[in-house]
């Protein structure tokens, strides 16, 4: 479990295929003495397995069906990546209980600034814009973000300067594909009104 609160941008240092999946190497700005092997870290708001590590990289792999279902295929060396580590017992829970697996590619359609922040509007695949709702929580490349607006199937958010520097959303534009987690409680809702 995660909790959307990003704390490092990592980098694509290496991408291979192997004969089972696509090995992505990570360099990372933590100390990676403290990752244990078989670790859990969200990337970009995909929970991946640590596989082996060295001084300032790890390593994890991905399967084909992650990499159809997520933006991890269209990874390449040099790209940056939203990293959080999995929350623990005791954490503070800064952003929401975010589970690390991608419900849908979202695109983005536009973003305007704001003040200092910006406003962003993405627009999420069926069926996923029944379960977004004005004022509840979404994860976008792995960061937990509260939804201003839903018209249909965009909604709208507003990134504050923080945020926008300190992950990878700050680099977004028109036309960017982004992973989207929808909100745990908005899932078994939904789960729960259908069989109900």
């Amino acid at each position: 479990m995660f909790t959307g609160i990003v704390t490092d941008i990592g980098r694509v240092r290496s991408v291979r295929q192997t004969e089972r999946d696509r090995r992505f190497e990570i360099a990372t700005a933590w100390d990676t003495s403290t990752i244990d092997m078989g670790a859990s870290v969200s990337h970009a708001g995909v929970c991946l397995t640590v596989v082996e590590r060295g001084d300032d990289w790890f390593a994890v792999e991905v399967s084909g069906e992650t990499l159809s279902k997520t933006t991890l295929g269209a990874w390449t060396e040099g790209t940056r990546v939203n990293l959080e580590r999995a929350a623990r017992l005791g954490d503070e829970m800064g952003g929401h209980i975010v589970s690390g697996h991608v419900d849908g590619v979202g695109r983005v359609v536009s973003i305007t600034p704001e003040g200092g922040s910006h406003r962003v509007v993405v627009e999420a695949p069926e069926p996923l814009h029944r379960f977004i709702a004005p004022k509840g929580s979404i994860t976008v490349d792995g960061v937990s973000l509260t939804v201003n607006a839903v018209d249909g199937q965009t909604f709208d958010l507003n990134i504050i300067p923080h945020t926008w520097e300190a992950t990878t959303l700050g680099t977004l534009s028109p036309d960017s594909a982004v992973n989207l987690e929808i909100d745990m409680l908005a899932r078994y809702l939904a789960r729960w009104q259908e069989t109900a």
